[in-house]
């Protein structure tokens, strides 16, 4: 199915009686897909898989919640994904700075938990880390609710750019969201005894407000598409997965080489994640306005990203003879977790394609 396709479907009112694969089903998968791409892939805790299935209790409405939110909000009034990513963004940060606070709280701050010495890119006025803020953030927009929409939406191809929710189901999803992420700041308040200023709070509101509020002003997804050459899928895919690894390569090269790297936590690693973050932005922005721009490019960028997270785990896997190997398991387990998803999502691509074709 092709992006004018596409777009024509998405400024179309809510369709009714989709039925439970093209309703609920997506909803379900969603929920439960983002907060293992938001906390689980990238292997900073050291949980079983049956402690993870617990936490997602906790992590399930929270990130889940907040995907199902942000996706309902734009496709009820006709939007796509300038609008997601904007409302992700504002997540982003009303998550690190109102709810788990690891925009403000030292015992987040990566390098002193890490590398037992001041943060560099802390700077006192803010409170804040520029670097870990970055990371924080960047996280959100991208692992806990973009590329899980991305990913669930490609199952769907009839229902891809229309709610999935009546009011009431959204109400219920809204409550649970709340609820979850009220316990979580309360528990993360109690463990850390932190708490961020009023003043640092009030920021982090109003930040987070005119994000919203940008994002519902904003229609940049009706601009007319052009003819522009477009790169195949895999190529988009590959930028994805290369640019958005870029930092840890660099960082594992000087390592290996036995070079100070050091630099990475510091401005130049700053200045490097944000070359390569707009970089990616900038490439997605342009060929997305390419009228070839179809489901399988969507896949291929948020594949990218899923495949990167899951590779940086494996950095992380503990020296710790007694813990190697379990970690390493889990992180297979989650590595082929994700191969096997996407390789299913782009066989329903390819299905709906050949659908599609037979029927005109």
């Amino acid at each position: 199915m092709d992006r004018t396709i596409s777009q024509t479907v998405g400024l179309r009112k809510p369709q009714r009686g989709l039925g439970f694969w093209n309703s609920i089903a997506p909803v379900l998968g969603l929920f439960f897909l983002a907060p293992l791409t938001a906390e689980y892939l990238i292997g900073y805790s050291s949980e079983t898989f049956t402690e993870m299935l617990v936490g997602l209790l906790l992590l399930a409405p929270t990130y889940g919640g907040a995907a199902i939110i942000i996706r309902e909000s734009a496709r009820r009034t006709g939007r796509g994904w300038p609008t997601i990513i904007l409302l992700s963004l504002a997540f982003g940060i009303f998550m690190a700075g109102l709810i788990d606070h690891s925009l403000f709280d030292p015992s987040f701050q990566i390098t002193e938990l890490w590398h037992d010495m001041p943060n560099p890119t802390y700077i006192p006025a803010l409170g804040i880390s520029y670097l870990d803020a970055l990371y924080f953030v960047l996280g959100h927009v991208i692992w806990s609710i973009s590329a899980p929409i991305a990913i669930i939406e490609t199952f769907v191809p009839r229902s891809r750019t229309v709610p999935w929710l009546g009011n009431l189901g959204l109400a219920i999803i809204s409550l649970l969201y709340i609820l979850a992420s009220s316990i979580l700041c309360w528990g993360i308040a109690i463990d850390d005894q932190f708490f961020p200023s009023a003043l640092q709070m009030a920021g982090t509101a109003i930040v987070v407000m005119a994000l919203i509020a940008l994002a519902f002003s904003v229609r940049l997804e009706e601009r007319s598409i052009v003819a522009r050459r477009l790169p195949k899928a895999w190529v988009v895919g590959t930028a994805a997965f290369m640019l958005l690894s870029l930092p840890n390569i660099i960082e594992t090269a000087c390592e290996m080489l036995g070079i100070p790297s050091m630099f990475m936590i510091d401005w130049p690693g700053f200045i490097i994640n944000i070359l390569t973050v707009g970089l990616l932005a900038a490439l997605t922005w342009r060929w997305s306005q390419s009228r070839d721009w179809s489901a399988s490019h969507t896949l291929s960028l948020a594949g990218g990203a899923l495949l990167t997270r899951v590779w940086i785990a494996f950095l992380l896997v503990p020296f710790d003879e007694a813990m190697f190997y379990d970690e390493l398991v889990q992180r297979t387990v989650f590595l082929l977790g994700v191969v096997m998803l996407l390789l299913l999502a782009a066989w329903k691509i390819r299905a709906e394609k050949k659908r599609y074709e037979a029927w005109v």
